[in-house]
């Protein structure tokens, strides 16, 4: 719901306990790989510098007024001329669970928070690397080093400050995440699978089946090049993807009724391994700068219309 305070709305942690910046919630692994890639045994994760000569050169006076914070207008005002006063409402009322705060993951939480939803819950055990910085909203030099979720938190904030924020540093298991979602997703609308591990992912829908959960799954971007090819679709009726082939062998296991997916047709780039490196680096797996933030905004576009109710009858 709309948190109408004016204060920093508080962060619930992965442990379960309010605070205002987020605690340590336990570790744990999946024992997969964490990058989404072009084989089969993958995981999903999905500078310029200035010349001194021209940075000494004086710089003219605008003839531009210097925009004010007390000019008339709102956020949420384009919003609106689309979606109604209702539907952004709705939209405040909304709780939206996003699974990853990867390339995919926190794209999609930005276009969310932007979008008015009124409560985010954010997990992610990570932290921002530089290898983050080519396609991750939260990654900058200045993040470095830091917890996504608390980058993501601020990030939001700064975006809506009336958002109601609830972060998890803990990593997600296949086995306890049943324990998990029972006690943090509560009253949820939607939840996004922007996570990397294929346990977790396989054990999020088989839950989310059983449980008649709104679920939205993002399969694999590395080694794609060409955003046309992205498409939603069941997973039963995906093809290329080599992330998608495992995820519709080990659903039909589970008799797992359905998965709503965003997935590449494209096929996947040849790339090669760096020399020297192991199995596990998965050293062959690239990602374009562009890909992860297209898919991510994609996604929030597809919970976004569905919770004002557009296409709502394609769930």
């Amino acid at each position: 719901m709309l948190n109408s305070s004016t204060e920093t709305p508080i962060t619930r942690t992965g442990s379960g306990t309010v605070t205002r910046a987020g605690t340590d919630a336990g570790t744990g692994t999946c024992g997969l790989p964490t990058e989404i890639g072009t084989d089969a045994r993958v995981c999903a994760d999905a500078g310029t510098g200035t010349s001194n000569e021209l940075s000494e050169q004086p710089v003219p006076p605008s003839n531009q007024p210097v925009p004010s914070s007390n000019q008339p207008g709102s956020s949420t005002e384009k919003l609106e001329v689309i979606f109604g006063a209702d539907g952004l409402q709705r939209l405040r009322d909304a709780r939206v669970m996003v699974l990853g705060c990867g390339g995919v993951g926190s794209n999609c939480i930005e276009a969310l928070a932007r979008g008015g939803v009124g409560t985010l819950i954010c997990v992610d055990k990570d932290y921002v690397s530089a290898s983050n910085i080519n396609r991750q909203a939260i990654a900058f030099h200045s993040t470095l080093g830091k917890r996504k979720v608390d980058v993501m938190r601020a990030m939001i904030l700064d975006i809506n400050p009336h958002c109601t924020v609830e972060t998890h540093d803990t990593f997600l298991q296949a086995a306890s995440l049943p324990e998990f979602l029972q006690t943090n997703a509560r009253g949820v609308d939607w939840i996004v699978d922007a996570i990397d591990c294929v346990s977790v992912k396989l054990a999020l829908a088989e839950y989310a089946c059983e449980q008649g959960l709104h679920l939205i799954s993002s399969m694999g971007g590395g080694n794609k090049l060409h955003p046309e090819f992205l498409q939603f679709a069941d997973i039963y009726e995906t093809k290329t993807c080599p992330l998608c082939r495992v995820m519709r062998k080990e659903a039909r296991k589970r008799k797992i009724a359905g998965l709503r997916v965003l997935y590449s047709s494209e096929q996947p780039a040849k790339t090669q391994v760096r020399e020297g490196a192991t199995r596990a680096d998965r050293s062959d797996l690239g990602t374009m700068s562009y890909m992860p933030p297209i898919m991510g905004q994609m996604i929030a576009g597809w919970v976004i219309r569905r919770i004002v109710g557009i296409d709502a009858d394609e769930q």
